[in-house]
């Protein structure tokens, strides 16, 4: 008989694991969960991996994941590198018509195949397409002095419908066009918020480079209210960069998506923590009243 060895050990943790995760499988089989990609990790190959594996278990324990990414740091390195000079109005870039040609070849070509690839390389099915295909996202200017930059108007995810009935994993680019066929640039939180109403998704995941929201003393806060994310946004605890994520968390709870998490996209497993496990990851924002425990599975 074989001695139990360390190894033997791990495969029994493993093993204890699994099982401890049976009541979020069965809970979230069939649902729909909206994942913002971005950040450091769409730049670090061990992190895009990760990432794809874990995305490749969620699809095949029966959850139906939406990647929508953003691309910034890539699109201002192309811009430097073409010599395409940039414009900004209150400390936003202006997208006009040769930055347009840039955003959409770095969105939906570089960036989004990458993702695409890094699915398919774990076993999944990847699926790339921008929010112009099938018509998914219709836009309006967001701002005429920011020139090709969009809000999304009306979503139609007839077509992402289609591709969960056939087994695949719908990685979208954040660009939409009007009624006219114009292209516009819009904001991957933005676009992932709007994506994950109109789907009314069970869970709109916003990956970032920190760990959640946090309170006054710098720790993060695991479960908040709209009202509380208000009140603390008023009072200035959430600030900066952290106000857009928490805008969007509050616009998609309003438009039918049961939840919302920012959470640390660097952080190993982190979708797998969030969802199949009592711990969680991050800050769960939702309406409805808190969890018994942190992350349980009934939320």
């Amino acid at each position: 008989m074989k001695p139990q060895t360390a190894m033997n050990k791990d495969w029994f943790a493993t093993a204890r694991t699994l099982s401890e995760a049976l009541p979020y499988l069965q809970r979230y089989t069939g649902a729909i969960v909206v994942i913002k990609f971005g950040g450091h990790a769409m730049g670090n190959a061990t992190e895009m991996a990760s990432f794809a594996r874990d995305v490749v278990l969620m699809r095949q324990v029966g959850v139906n994941p939406v990647i929508v990414h953003g691309g910034g740091p890539m699109i201002n390195d192309l811009l430097k590198r073409l010599g395409v000079e940039s414009s900004f109005v209150r400390g936003k870039r202006v997208t006009d018509a040769a930055t347009m040609d840039v955003v959409e070849m770095v969105l939906s070509g570089l960036v989004n195949k990458r993702i695409v690839q890094a699915i398919n390389d774990e076993g999944g099915r990847a699926v790339g397409l921008s929010g112009k295909d099938a018509r998914l996202i219709g836009c309006v200017p967001d701002d005429p002095d920011l020139g090709f930059v969009g809000r999304p108007e009306a979503v139609d995810p007839t077509v992402l419908h289609h591709l969960f009935d056939g087994g695949f994993i719908p990685v979208i680019a954040p660009l939409g066009a009007d009624e006219a066929g114009q292209s516009y640039n819009i904001n991957g939180d933005t676009a992932a918020g709007a994506i994950a109403a109109a789907l009314n998704a069970d869970r709109l995941l916003l990956l970032t480079d920190v760990a959640g929201v946090k309170d006054e003393g710098g720790a993060v806060i695991t479960q908040l209210s709209p009202e509380e994310v208000t009140d603390m946004t008023a009072r200035g605890i959430i600030a900066g960069g952290m106000i857009p994520k928490t805008e969007t968390a509050l616009a998609a709870l309003e438009g039918g998506v049961r939840a919302v998490v920012i959470l640390d996209g660097r952080a190993p497993n982190a979708c797998l923590l969030e969802l199949f496990t009592d711990h969680g990851a991050g800050s769960l924002i939702r309406a409805t009243p808190p969890r018994i425990t942190p992350h349980d599975a009934d939320a």
